[in-house]
């Protein structure tokens, strides 16, 4: 049985849930998000929160993955989500214009980066980088191909890393 499925999920006063057989929708103040999920799982509504019930034993791990899907949904539509990234090396650059991520990191040409919709950009510096959204995965994933384009290397540490991210560095060969 799954211990993170069994708790409740709170829900804040602006948020309206919607669920159907196999799918739940959660609309609050930031937007609507959509989920489909398997049969064996029931979302029911005990008056301010989200209770998930799984229809055996067997689903267990299923049950705590749709929970926790469903709680990053309310959290989500209700206050967002967010992921900070910094630029570390001699002239990396970013700029925010509208949906596109101008970066310079290096390279013989500028890198330009178009945000999905739902994902809003931010560069409160010219080597910080703020992705946010409402939709939790989508955030990661966008963060994470930006950081993809010139990832920490190890030995200088030079290149685009998590705000929380610490780079271990190698010792340079010596003679």
């Amino acid at each position: 049985m799954s211990r993170i499925g069994n708790h409740p999920i709170p829900l804040p006063a602006k948020v309206e849930v919607t669920t159907k057989p196999g799918e739940i929708t959660v609309k609050g103040p930031l937007g609507t998000l959509t989920q489909h999920h398997t049969d064996a799982i029931t979302i029911e509504r005990d008056g301010d929160t989200l209770v998930c019930k799984a229809a055996g034993e067997e689903h267990g791990a299923i049950h705590g993955t749709v929970r926790a899907l469903v709680a990053n949904m309310v959290k989500g539509v209700s206050s967002g989500f967010e992921k900070k990234l910094t630029l570390v090396g001699v002239g990396y650059r970013a700029q925010a214009a509208g949906d596109k991520l101008n970066l310079s990191l290096g390279f013989s040409h500028p890198v330009v980066h178009a945000m999905p919709k739902g994902i809003k950009v931010e560069t409160p510096q010219q080597t910080e980088i703020i992705v946010k959204g409402m939709d939790r995965q989508q955030v990661g994933q966008v963060a994470a191909e930006i950081r993809a384009y010139r990832p920490p290397e190890p030995y200088k540490g030079k290149g685009v890393r998590y705000a929380d991210e610490r780079v271990v560095l190698k010792e340079t060969k010596k003679k």
